[in-house]
């Protein structure tokens, strides 16, 4: 399997992409790493910081999306860019996936449309594990600021075709985020979906309050991108100040410190689960090949983690199980539609 990074994206790029790399390359030996650049950078960073790069390929790209470049940079003024050359490369099978932990609306612009969404599918969503007891996904968290409630109905059912494949859930639990759970609560948005959403065969169980969330409420948790987002910031941002809190209590004299010790272990593991250089990324679900969008701050742990959710989303035929849903849906879909137009059919 040949997994592209773009090398040049991201805050830390292109020093923490190429410890990445480096990790990726040790611990994923039977697969090949690719990186996409300015080479005489990459060679010049990876000389300075000792870095290996052997056995790595290097696709060379002039330029690179910033942060602040606009989404449709990736298609019009940067084609050469390490983001758009990475995704031509994606689309045309010279590689299997593609990471990037650049500029987020640049890498869905692109995506969309280099890559292309899978046949059927209205909205590519990013799909993020939250950081909590057991996994929930959150569809969308962060592609789409404005969505219909035939676009939730899709993350639904794309959300529950991931976590069946990734994870081995059984029929996932999927809930609507929304300031309440009762079915009238929300805006028209939810009203909508949440009928949407009863009706679909899933396994539906109603809306889900953010409080309810991390208490096992549902596995696969639907909203807007822009909702989605600002309740994944929450949580990771929450997450960060209750392990700081937790150090501040855990240090304060040496009673507490020496109690510690006899915690190590759960609290190694509480901060692992908070950590999102944990989850290393999160994949674009509904573009029709494996593009994995990493923090814009990841380290070389996060880029290394990213290559690995990459190789798990290849390897589980994902996006094969989307497809068939995809045209099944689109099929139903123009059914409804033709009935509504012209009576019973």
């Amino acid at each position: 399997m040949r997994i592209l990074i773009d090398a040049m994206s991201g805050d830390n790029a292109p020093l923490e992409i190429l410890r990445g790399a480096e990790m990726a390359l040790k611990e994923f030996k039977e697969h090949t790493i690719v990186l996409v650049g300015d080479e005489n950078i990459i060679s010049d960073v990876a000389v300075k910081n000792e870095i290996s790069l052997a056995g790595v390929e290097i696709i060379h790209a002039d330029s690179t999306i910033t942060m602040e470049d606009s989404p449709l940079s990736v298609v019009r003024e940067k084609k050469d860019s390490s983001m758009s050359v990475g995704l031509k490369c994606l689309s045309k099978g010279e590689v299997d996936a593609f990471v990037s932990a650049g500029n987020t609306g640049a890498l869905i612009t692109g995506a969309t449309i280099v890559v292309r969404r899978i046949r059927g599918i209205n909205r590519a969503a990013i799909a993020s594990i939250l950081p909590l007891s057991g996994p929930v996904l959150l569809m969308d968290s962060g592609a789409n600021l404005t969505v219909t409630s035939d676009n939730i109905c899709q993350f639904a059912f794309m959300g529950a075709k991931y976590m069946e494949k990734i994870y081995g859930i059984d029929r996932p639990r999927i809930g609507q985020l929304n300031n309440g759970a009762e079915y009238n609560k929300g805006n028209p948005l939810q009203i909508e979906s949440y009928q949407m959403l009863a009706e679909s065969g899933l396994n539906f169980v109603g809306n889900v309050e953010a409080k309810e969330v991390p208490f096992d409420a549902c596995d696969v948790l639907v909203a807007d991108g822009f909702s989605g987002n600002i309740f994944l910031k929450a949580v990771e941002g929450m997450g960060k100040f209750l392990m700081g809190t937790l150090k501040d209590v855990l240090t304060t004299n040496f009673v507490t410190k020496v109690s510690t010790l006899t915690m190590k272990d759960k609290i190694v593991e509480m901060k692992q689960r908070f950590d999102a250089a944990e989850h290393g990324g999160a994949p674009l679900l509904g573009i029709s090949k494996p593009v994995i969008k990493a923090h814009g701050s990841s380290d070389g742990k996060a880029i290394k983690n990213a290559v690995r959710q990459a190789i798990f989303f290849v390897e589980s035929g994902v996006n094969n199980e989307i497809e068939i849903f995809a045209e099944d849906y689109d099929e139903k879909k123009l059914l409804a539609d033709a009935e509504k137009t012209y009576g019973h059919i």
